[in-house]
């Protein structure tokens, strides 16, 4: 991938100049220069993540939709930037006026080769930057995973740590929905908590230390289950053919989109389906309503009443017993400014033409009663719907859309308890019928199915290239 920085010699210097395969060697094969490569490896990304002076630059206002809509996407894909905003930094002025009649127009994103984009799309500022990986030409993968959240990158760990040849593929960052969580506190081994981020950049780095191909982001239209020349065949979005004889269907699900009138308008303008730093940064002091009673609603909710003045936790049931986790319920419990409202839900939003949200109304239904406030930042965490509709024609889905796995996917023989419908295709995680919906047991399914993907290789006769 393209260099991050740029560094002078002092002095005599000897360089090394070591191939990507060779380093996989290296940090495989010796086990203990590996374990300090990859840490320095790793500190180094985080320094670079902390200290905003290296990777691309945004230049525009920082409450700019698209400028968050940036920082969002190279933030959860732990690519270091820095913003510099023009209403308080002279050089961002002068780099605007140079650049005025740039296609695109604001915010500009300078890459570290120099080359200037203007309001660039996700998929074209990671092709610049090096972010996307290509996949390998006239190649056959023995397993194409979608998805790169706890269940894909497990996968992905565990299949190219045992030899495997492993292509990933996610449609915009890697760790899911469970990479926006502030803090996940009943993950096994870790006593603190971790937060998702943290969590999913460890299995991202392990992934690529064992040789799986990442490709973010790169969506998946559809899946040829035809297996011509023995393998499936997967379109992405931008017309590539991947081939693989196994598919791992780990795309999880999408946040879903309650039914609020004009709520589209105001999505990156104080709508919002999830909480980091960047969001933070907007309501510092500030009220906020936050929707939802799931673990990753109470994550999001203690993680905001550090950063505003009070959070109202809207809940439409009258409690959080049934969908959240002990502990979180505790925590909201104690934290003097959350504020639960069960048997609540938003009726309206409001905001000025081309502006961003400004106020809401709420119904309390045990009352009979609406209520309006000045609100700026509305956080949704409502479930979300499977994102499988590029496997419409292909597998078994159940009713919601999740993949149906198992003896239930397909009438005969015994199947995996993982594989679908089609042999050869396999679910694991939130896209899964029946599955828990919890990080933990996403990532125990993609472990487990493993050995179900190498049973099926064993009796599945190889590709002809």
């Amino acid at each position: 991938r393209a260099a991050l920085v740029d560094a002078t010699a002092e002095g005599d210097v000897e360089t090394l100049l070591i191939p990507t395969e060779g380093l996989r060697a290296l940090l495989v094969g010796e086990a203990e220069l590996g374990e300090r490569i990859m840490r320095a490896l790793i500190l180094r990304r985080v320094a670079l993540l902390k200290g905003g002076a290296a990777g691309a630059v945004l230049i525009g206002s920082s409450n700019a939709a698209d400028v968050i809509r940036l920082q969002g996407f190279l933030t959860r894909n732990g690519y270091p930037h820095h913003l510099l905003d023009p209403a308080r930094d002279l050089e961002a002025k002068e780099v605007i006026r140079r650049y005025a009649d740039i296609a695109g127009g604001l915010p500009l994103v300078v890459c570290p080769d120099g080359s200037v984009l203007g309001n660039p799309t996700e998929h074209a500022l990671s092709h610049q930057v090096g972010l996307t990986a290509t996949p390998r030409s006239n190649f056959v993968y023995d397993v194409a995973v979608v998805g790169a959240g706890p269940a894909g990158l497990s996968t992905a760990v565990y299949g190219a740590s045992e030899g495997l040849s492993v292509a990933v593929l996610d449609a915009r960052a890697y760790g899911g929905q469970a990479g926006a969580s502030a803090r996940i506190e009943n993950y096994f081994g870790f006593p603190t908590g971790i937060t998702g981020q943290a969590l999913t950049a460890r299995a991202f780095v392990q992934a690529q230390k064992f040789g799986a191909d990442i490709m973010i982001p790169v969506g998946v239209k559809t899946l040829d289950c035809s297996r011509p020349n023995n393998a499936f065949v997967l379109e992405t979005d931008d017309g590539e053919r991947i081939q693989a004889r196994t598919v791992v269907v780990a795309s999880g699900a999408r946040y879903r989109h309650p039914a609020i009138a004009d709520i589209a308008r105001f999505e990156g303008r104080g709508v919002w389906y999830w909480a980091s730093q960047i969001e933070a940064r907007l309501c510092a002091g500030e009220e906020v309503v936050l929707v939802g009673g799931g673990n990753s609603a109470g994550q999001g909710a203690v993680f905001l009443s550090g950063h505003a003045s009070r959070v109202r936790m809207l809940v439409r049931g009258p409690g959080l017993a049934e969908s959240m986790s002990r502990y979180l319920i505790d925590r909201i419990a104690g934290t003097p400014n959350i504020e639960l409202m069960t048997e609540t839900e938003i009726v309206a939003l409001a905001g000025s033409s081309g502006g961003g949200l400004e106020s809401v109304r709420w119904r309390d239904r045990r009352a009979g009663q609406e209520i309006e406030a000045s609100v700026r930042n509305v956080f949704l965490f409502v479930g979300a719907d499977p994102a499988t509709e590029w496997l419409e024609g292909c597998v078994a889905l159940d009713k919601a859309g999740f993949v149906i796995t198992g003896i239930g996917a397909a009438d005969g023989g015994a199947l995996s308890p993982l594989e679908s419908s089609v042999p050869g295709v396999f679910a694991v995680g939130d896209a899964r019928s029946g599955s828990v919906k919890r990080v933990g047991g996403a990532i125990g399914e993609g472990a487990a199915v493993v050995a179900a993907i190498h049973k099926f290789l064993a009796h599945s006769p190889g590709p002809h290239l």
